[in-house]
């Protein structure tokens, strides 16, 4: 099965920008959707499961920042933002609450779409990764992950969507349980080793998913941080109903 492209979420009051962005990422095989101001882009996030958000930080109304605050930690989406030349203060703060990385205006829509690849990347698991069986459901808590059709079904039945990044982490969690992975065993499992500027994007990673996944993410008891060592998923995963 072809796993669909990635959906990028391109949000900015300005027209041209936010549209001639679009087309390039739609040329160069995303998916696209365009929101016009915060409002618009809640809109979209109910319509749609979204990969990667691009997100103007000065816009009418709501600000980018303000909303950046809102995908981290409730969505738990990947951020990168647009930002004019003077907003430096801005810049750090969307980075200090989460944004995975940042463009200064005016953009090159090369240098944008590497960045966009260089998020995605780790999300994409490399052939040498991947073992030679894979269980199509895997259970765990009362939880289960279709992985053929990466779906994942809460205790109650309920549809709860991944990103790319959240089924390629909860699916290597999955196959490796009671066991310490490292943050950089983790990069390996999810994507191969490929550094950036601005990589926190385990830890990134790992909060979204325990915001799907954790009765209380702030108290996790499924992914568990091994302090100097990196994380576990401590549930027993079985290949079918307990």
């Amino acid at each position: 099965m072809t796993a669909p492209s990635p959906h990028i979420l391109v949000v900015d009051d300005h027209r041209d920008i936010r549209e001639t962005l679009a087309r390039y990422l739609a040329k160069n095989g995303f998916r696209t959707t365009t929101a016009e101001s915060a409002a618009h882009a809640r809109k979209a996030l109910k319509a749609a499961a979204v990969d990667l958000v691009v997100l103007d930080i000065m816009m009418p109304g709501e600000d980018g920042l303000s909303l950046c605050r809102h995908l981290v930690e409730t969505d738990a989406l990947p951020v990168i933002l647009l930002t004019a030349m003077a907003e430096d203060t801005d810049r750090v703060i969307g980075l200090e609450i989460g944004a995975d990385d940042y463009v200064t205006k005016p953009f090159n829509p090369r240098e944008l779409l590497a960045r966009i690849r260089a998020v995605l990347r780790r999300t994409v698991p490399s052939p040498r990764d991947r073992d030679p069986v894979e269980h199509d459901q895997l259970w765990f808590d009362g939880w289960r992950l279709n992985v053929a059709r990466r779906e994942l079904f809460d205790p109650a039945g309920g549809d709860v969507p991944l990103s790319s990044g959240e089924f390629q982490l909860l699916r290597a969690f999955l196959k490796r349980p009671k066991m310490v992975l490292t943050r950089d065993q983790l990069m390996d499992l999810t994507s191969g080793r490929t550094p950036v500027v601005f990589d926190r994007s385990i830890d990134n990673q790992v909060s979204r998913l325990r915001r799907k996944i954790e009765a209380d993410p702030k108290d996790p008891k499924l992914i568990k941080t091994v302090w100097g060592g990196g994380y576990m998923f401590t549930a027993v995963v079985s290949d079918g109903p307990e």
